[in-house]
């Protein structure tokens, strides 16, 4: 029976609200809810594709449905019953905690997970276990954030609400890509600018990104010069008169040491560092300190660094300096990176946090966390966290680990080590709703857990309102909640641990409404009193409306803004300015290592792709792995678009193709953080597995927040001489198509560079790419061809030894033509762009026959491919936007509103308006030229 649930995307923290349409076991549809305050309505390009990502039979391909166990590592695991899985994890945490103590085993959470999923690991972790060691992959995303937000205002509460953006006159992003990262709330900042032209916006990258083209000013600073730059600010700031002493004195301290920090970061010094102007310097300190209101919004480029607490500080200061911050449409606002991120952050899921705010270092704090839990203590000494974590499993310290909703072996940096972890550890346990994860391969027991449309519970999106989270359908095959797989698992631990002592997990497995409830009424307990009270909150309030917090008992709202009474949640109530130093990167460029590798998101895809990269639409827009430079660095190098590069850091080394952009600076690279081993791999000459971005990245880490400097790793470009390649396409059915790519990887693993992507909007195909140095043997070039269903008798075949060529075509008959279904190329690859058109746009191709056979055959006249997809809802190419806008005439607006008219492009997610915004300035009437 068709149905509606209310429910909120598992993507980024802005939290949208989704209804989502099932018939029975079958999600069916997805749109945003009109009535959810975070998006009213809209949904980003994967937002709208959640019941694509949900549906049979991909689902049932890609899930992992029942406990599976591996006796021995290397082995394909086998199913085991659910009983007989907790058995042997209670067997083996039992014998290592007895052995080695409780510190020798860990918990890497996500922040993916729902608050109730939290919470259950965190008691288990302290209160039963008796260790610190569970931390999560938000460690990677927000942890300087909240460093920066405790050492400046006195606790992680981000102190905005997205309205503010509605009231904001100038609005300054820093180190994020709004437009990709955040696509709805972008949707809100162009709404805004649209209704008060008179709006600033700056926007500061060293990658000029599309969220820099609704930008009045843009800085393209150099990486890692953030605190730099913000010091700077506040040096003109005081030489101006433009700093609000009323304020600093009546609600702040600390002041006069850090002007004595600032002092010396005079114009010219910052300008040297930073690589901009000093014009653009006083430009932008006088539209940050002079507008009316002044909104922030920031997230991993401040975050994911070495520097990132001092980042986030300093950028806080200059808030507080101008007094911009208490009132609507001003305040620093850190933008959450995952769904519920705060949610865990709330819980205090992390290896130095404790539940509700409170410090793991406070003897009080710690009581108060023992008595809420019924045990005597929780443990005093400071867990290891993400980085730290790994590291120890490595040198054996960690004997056991339990990861839950998050892939390490494809996310975390420096992969040579987490995958030395993952070895050594004696014990893995991966509790997972995918099988095709990375990290799946390295575990001892696989645990099935229910993902989005399955779940319920709550989650906190980044301006701390807290949305419920329902199920459309029921839960698959032997898959269990989260939070019940930690709850059962602590129950019979609890058996061995403190036999006969009342439980510390009283939630009903049985009822699955009823226990998550109480998990969460729980925690709601424990905030009584704290910065973040939610004791006015229940889920029977939530199902009206996501809320707010904090919001106390007897209280009919939460509240929208925080420290509007200029009262901060620090000892003496005033927020205190942080002194922090400049400092240059972990890991500077010099003559061995001449660039710096950025990386970030992609429009379309999310983290590891483990539910984005199961759709072939969303690769439309960007379809393979690439590195991308800058085009004078391309032609000093002698490199031309396409050729593959290796790129190589002091951890590891891949190979990828390279592409020119305009948006990457001189001696900059860009690479997606999405490309994991999972698409992007290959062997080195040593034989050892290339494992995707991080093999690159560096594990160096802020003293403050121990995140990783992820956005920033020097490394070395060459070409990588690989003379033989290989291109193989096809269309296959959804159950042969996963299947294929899922041996596939297995093949990227016996050749220095190979790539595998899915593509397709109504149909799944496979896209492989291999490269080596000589042709390998043709049993696995056979082995390519039989998984692209080019194994059959119809297939036609071209093959030459002694030059290393080979070519396999197969056709297929549609009406009174026959379709290109599948082919290869193989030492000669030089005819793939008209043979992958001929493909992908599924255009007639009997006429050319066995032309596709001949090695270098050149294009025919009518095969053109159609272009650069830019918008994902309704496939509409850069080339016909384009062709539109040179018939158009008139203003921006007008040949905008033409535009998608004709070919609907925007009138959907929208999430593809700043790319076609600059379009429109960047294509001239009569003129269908695009400068990319």
């Amino acid at each position: 029976m068709a149905r509606e649930t209310k429910s909120t995307c598992p993507y980024c923290g802005v939290g949208c609200g989704v209804v989502i349409e099932s018939d029975g076991d079958q999600i069916t549809g997805v749109r945003g809810d009109p009535d959810h305050p975070a998006n009213f309505g809209r949904l980003c390009s994967k937002g709208s594709t959640l019941h694509l990502t949900a549906s049979a039979p991909i689902t049932h391909q890609a899930r992992l449905l029942h406990p599976m166990r591996r006796a021995h590592r290397g082995e394909r695991p086998t199913r085991v019953s659910w009983d007989e899985a907790m058995g042997v994890a209670v067997e083996t945490f039992v014998r290592t905690i007895r052995e080695h103590g409780p510190d020798a085993v860990g918990f890497y959470l996500s922040g993916q997970l729902l608050t109730e999923d939290y919470y259950v690991f965190n008691k288990l972790a302290k209160g039963l276990i008796g260790t610190n060691n569970v931390d999560t992959n938000s460690r990677l995303c927000m942890s300087s954030a909240v460093a920066g937000y405790k050492m400046t205002l006195g606790a992680d509460a981000p102190p905005n609400c997205y309205e503010d953006i509605d009231h904001a006159q100038c609005i300054f992003i820093a180190g994020s890509n709004t437009a990709w990262a955040h696509p709805v709330l972008f949707r809100r900042i162009e709404d805004a600018k649209a209704a008060n032209p008179s709006l600033k916006i700056i926007c500061c990258d060293p990658r000029r990104t599309e969220t820099a083209g609704i930008a009045d000013l843009y800085l393209p600073i150099q990486p890692g010069t953030d605190v730099m730059l913000l010091h700077g600010m506040l040096h003109v700031m005081l030489w101006e008169g433009w700093v609000n002493y009323a304020y600093i004195a009546a609600h702040t301290t600390g002041f006069d040491e850090l002007k004595n920090t600032v002092r010396e970061c005079t114009p010219d010094l910052v300008a040297q560092t930073c690589g901009i102007r000093k014009e653009d310097l006083f430009k932008a300190t006088a539209m940050f300190a002079t507008s009316a209101t002044t909104l922030s919004l920031y997230c991993q480029g401040l975050n994911q660094s070495s520097s990132g607490a001092a980042k986030n500080a300093a950028l806080i200061n200059l808030h507080l300096a101008t007094a911009q911050i208490g009132k609507p449409g001003a305040g620093p606002f850190s933008l959450t990176g995952q769904p519920n991120a705060m949610g865990g952050r709330e819980v205090g899921g992390m290896a130095n946090l404790l539940s509700a705010h409170r410090d793991l270092a406070d003897p009080a704090h710690r009581a108060e966390v023992a008595a809420l839990w019924g045990v005597p203590t929780v443990p005093d000494k400071p867990g290891k966290t993400a980085v730290e974590m790994f590291q120890a499993a490595a040198d054996g310290q960690i004997k056991a680990l339990w990861i839950a909703c998050t892939n390490p072996a494809q996310s975390m940096p420096d992969q040579a080590t987490v995958r030395r972890a993952l070895e050594r550890a004696e014990f893995v346990v991966v509790q997972e709703a995918f099988a095709t994860t990375a990290t799946c391969e390295f575990a001892d027991l696989l645990l099935p857990a229910t993902t989005w449309g399955e779940k319920t519970g709550t989650v906190t999106n980044s301006e701390r309102r807290v949305s419920r989270v329902r199920p459309a359908i029921a839960k698959p095959g032997g898959t269990r909640h989260d939070w019940a797989i930690a709850a059962e698992f602590g129950h019979r631990l609890e058996k061995k641990l403190r036999p006969g002592l009342a439980t510390l997990f009283p939630y009903s497995l049985a009822d699955e409404e009823l226990g998550a409830q109480a998990v969460w009424n729980e925690h709601r307990e424990s905030t009584r009193g704290r910065d973040l009270d939610i004791t006015g909150m229940s889920y029977a309030l939530l199902d009206d409306t996501p809320l707010q917090w904090p919001m106390r008992a007897g209280e009919s709202q939460g509240k929208a803004r925080l420290y509007e009474d200029g009262v901060f949640p620090t000892d003496d109530g005033k927020a205190r300015f942080a002194n922090v130093a400049y400092r240059p990167l972990a890991e500077v460029r010099e003559s061995r290592y001449p660039f710096s590798l950025n990386t970030g998101r992609l429009r379309d895809q999310w983290h590891g792709m483990s539910r984005t990269g199961t759709i072939g639409r969303l690769f439309g827009h960007v379809a393979e792995p690439s590195v991308q430079m800058h085009p004078q660095d391309l032609l000093r190098l002698r490199l031309a678009d396409g050729d593959l590069v290796q790129v190589t850091s002091k951890r590891g080394s891949i190979v990828v193709p390279v592409q020119a952009s305009g948006e990457v600076a001189l001696s900059q690279a860009f690479i997606a953080m999405h490309w994991g081993p999972e698409f992007l791999g290959g062997c080195s000459s040593t034989g050892q597995r290339l494992a995707g971005v991080n093999a690159l990245t560096t594990s160096a880490y802020c003293p403050s927040s121990k995140q990783p400097e992820l956005k920033h790793a020097a490394v070395k470009i060459i070409k990588a001489e690989l003379p033989w390649s290989l291109l193989g396409a096809a269309w296959l059915p959804d159950d042969d198509a996963l299947r294929a790519r899922a041996e596939l990887q297995q093949v990227m693993r016996m050749l220095p560079f190979a790539s595998c992507v899915p593509f397709g909007r109504d149909r799944a195909g496979v896209l492989f790419r291999a490269a080596a140095h000589e042709a390998p043997d043709d049993e696995l070039i056979a082995r390519i061809e039989q998984l692209l269903g080019l194994a059959s008798p119809d297939t036609m075949r071209y093959a030459d030894r002694r030059k290393g060529q080979r070519r396999a075509m197969r056709l297929v008959r549609h009406g009174n033509d026959a379709h290109l279904d599948a082919f290869l190329l193989a030492g000669d690859t030089s005819a793939q762009a008209w043979i992958k058109t001929l493909l992908q746009d599924e255009l007639p191709a009997q006429s050319y026959g066995r032309m596709l056979l001949v090695p270098g055959a050149t294009a025919p006249v009518a095969v053109a491919p159609r272009g650069k997809q830019v918008c994902t809802c309704f496939n509409v190419t850069d080339a016909e936007i384009a062709n539109q806008l040179a018939a158009v005439a008139g203003s921006d607006d007008t040949r905008l509103a033409a535009v998608q008219s004709a070919l609907k492009c925007g009138t959907s997610c929208g999430s593809c308006m700043p790319e076609l915004k600059r379009m429109v300035r960047a294509v001239a009437p009569q003129d269908s030229s695009f400068a990319k």
